[in-house]
């Protein structure tokens, strides 16, 4: 992937500039993907994931707050404002465009950068590079990439005739969460109000760790990995993952919802299923990606 190829950023420091930014799952979503995945790694797979995330990689302003798995798995969002990193944010996402009015589709550009030519491209470098710098920003993207590509709206866009672009995932879609707009790409990102929250701007502070294992167990309780539809032994396959998530959004996350309307009972209780089962399902197959990496040695 070059600029295609997206650039390495090494280990010297650098003073870098904030913008604003918007989050993905939130860093609370991304923590219990996370945890989830880690306690399912192998010995092989553990070490070499604390080996590398030790490693103080540029920005360290940002890095030195995310040290263990769990807390590196919202890095991918903590640096999007930062310079250097202006080629991430159409990372984060593959977009397919559906139309809700007949609207007609728009054109998605040839070669466009996405999420998962993203996890192709640094899946590999995990596999081959012998760059330990690379391979530890390399990490950050893989453990944060696979969270997001779970979330439903970070592949899935809706065409209306106001839209003919799309909504961008549900970040132009607005409702109303106790009398306030907000954008039902935020609503779900924060697992409609059940996950741990950041704190408030500007510095948006992750949750505590100590605050993620609840919503683990939950999440796992109620979605185990005796799940066929989990497909562990296709560690690689993010299309598949995208194209769940695609599906969802059509079946759950647009579906009994119009604009400046606020979530009714039944569409939240459906949906708090359905990001318990995508974080857990992103957990289990972060875990095997990582194993199918660095499997352990017999």
């Amino acid at each position: 992937m070059t600029k295609r190829s997206v650039p390495i950023l090494v280990a010297a420091c650098l003073i870098l500039a904030n913008s604003t930014t918007s989050f993905s799952w939130g860093a609370g979503g991304h923590m219990i993907v996370a945890s989830i995945a880690y306690k399912r790694l192998n010995p092989t797979a553990k070490a070499r994931a604390k080996k590398l995330l030790a490693i103080p990689i540029n920005p360290c302003d940002v890095t030195k707050h995310s040290p263990d798995f769990v807390n590196a798995a919202h890095w991918g969002d903590d640096v999007r404002p930062k310079l250097g990193f202006e080629y991430a944010p159409t990372l984060h996402y593959v977009d397919y465009p559906f139309s809700a009015d007949n609207t007609p589709l728009p054109n998605v550009p040839e070669g466009e950068q996405n999420i998962i030519k993203a996890l192709e491209h640094y899946v590999d470098v995990l596999k081959n590079s012998i760059d330990t710098n690379e391979q530890a920003q390399a990490l950050r993207w893989v453990i944060h990439f696979v969270g997001d590509i779970h979330q439903p709206l970070h592949c899935a866009t809706r065409v209306d005739h106001a839209h003919p672009q799309g909504d961008h995932g549900g970040n132009l879609f607005v409702i109303k969460i106790n009398g306030a707009d907000v954008k039902l790409h935020t609503y779900w990102d924060d697992g409609l109000n059940t996950f741990p929250k950041s704190g408030p701007p500007p510095n948006y502070t992750p949750p505590a760790l100590t605050r993620i294992p609840p919503v683990v167990t939950r999440a796992m309780q109620d979605h185990p990995d005796t799940d066929p539809d989990l497909k562990l032994d296709q560690p690689f396959n993010y299309e598949l993952w995208s194209r769940e998530s695609e599906a969802l959004a059509k079946s759950a996350v647009y579906e009994g919802i119009t604009t400046g309307q606020t979530p009714s009972p039944a569409y939240k209780t459906r949906g708090i299923q359905v990001v318990r089962k995508r974080v857990a399902f992103g957990g289990y197959r972060l875990a095997a990606l990582l194993n199918a990496i660095w499997p352990e040695a017999h």
